[in-house]
């Protein structure tokens, strides 16, 4: 029968050593302490360390080996000294430190190793893609990206919502600080991406519009109608535009109000184009 097991914390012996050290490993990374009763710095060390694991259940796995009963395990270790950490992911040693350490080396440490929030919000952005959601990607890929905004797979993955909510301009500025390092498939698919979205938001239909504007520049009714064409041509910022000069001029002009508001609405949350012209319509609203 394995030894009782709670949320932080487990002792390895020979009977669990491969349950922990090969199994739980594939799914966490596991910090086993290797320690014994007599040694006073094992024993200030421990509650720092199930203190820590606390804080990551669901990817650290603290574990102990008590090396006067489990010698055999702490020979294959190759443990000479106490107290001696060591992390372990899919069976194979990681990291580790041996003597006394502070709380703060530990977790630089542990920082290494385990996933970051940003890699969560960008796993469920990516699921989310993969379903063709957009709408809601959006919103962990922001996240993800105010969390690390270094990282070149959040910044392709932000690009790659941007344009596909209308906002290529943002989307070229993400990809242009992607460096020669990163220039991947990603990366070529998503230049791809923008280079034919910026094709498609210069459409025949949308230079007719704009050539009949301007040669009548009050025209409400083109202008309407070059805003809805200017939205499906993902240039959404200069498609409000259009309309809120609209809205301005007549509030109640045609289907120009409601089509604002759909295409506000339409924005994901955390779009500052969605919170900016929220508060511009509803200046003239109320």
């Amino acid at each position: 029968m394995l030894p009782e097991v709670n949320a932080s914390q487990i002792d390895i012996t020979l009977e669990n050593f491969q349950q922990v050290i090969l199994e739980e490993s594939k799914t966490k990374v596991v910090m086993i302490q290797f320690w014994a009763p007599w040694s006073e710095p094992c024993t200030e060390l421990a509650p720092v360390l199930q203190c820590i694991a606390a804080e990551y259940q669901r990817d650290l796995l603290f574990a102990r080996v008590n090396c006067d009963e489990q010698q055999e395990i702490a020979g294959q270790f190759g443990v000479k000294g106490l107290p001696t950490v060591i992390l372990v992911k899919d069976g194979q040693p990681l990291d580790g430190f041996a003597g006394p350490q502070e709380e703060k080396q530990i977790r630089e440490m542990l920082d290494k190793h385990l996933p970051k929030e940003e890699d969560g919000l960008l796993q469920s952005a990516m699921e989310l893609v993969l379903q063709g959601n957009y709408h809601d990607a959006f919103s962990f890929a922001k996240q993800a990206l105010e969390l690390n905004s270094e990282r070149a797979d959040i910044r392709l993955m932000m690009a790659d919502c941007y344009v596909e909510v209308g906002q290529v301009e943002l989307a070229k500025k993400l990809v242009e600080q992607v460096k020669l390092v990163d220039q991947d498939g990603q990366y070529q698919a998503i230049v791809g991406k923008i280079q034919l979205a910026e094709q498609a938001a210069d459409s025949p239909e949308i230079q007719q519009l704009q050539t009949e504007l301007e040669a009548d520049p009050q025209n409400m009714k083109l202008k309407v109608s070059l805003a809805v064409q200017l939205h499906q041509g993902h240039r959404t910022e200069e498609a409000l535009i259009l309309l809120l000069s609209v809205l301005r001029q007549e509030l109640d002009f045609g289907d120009a109000k409601k089509i604002t508001l759909d295409m506000i609405n339409a924005l994901p949350d955390g779009d500052p184009l969605k919170s900016q012209y929220r508060r511009k319509i509803y200046s003239l609203l109320y």
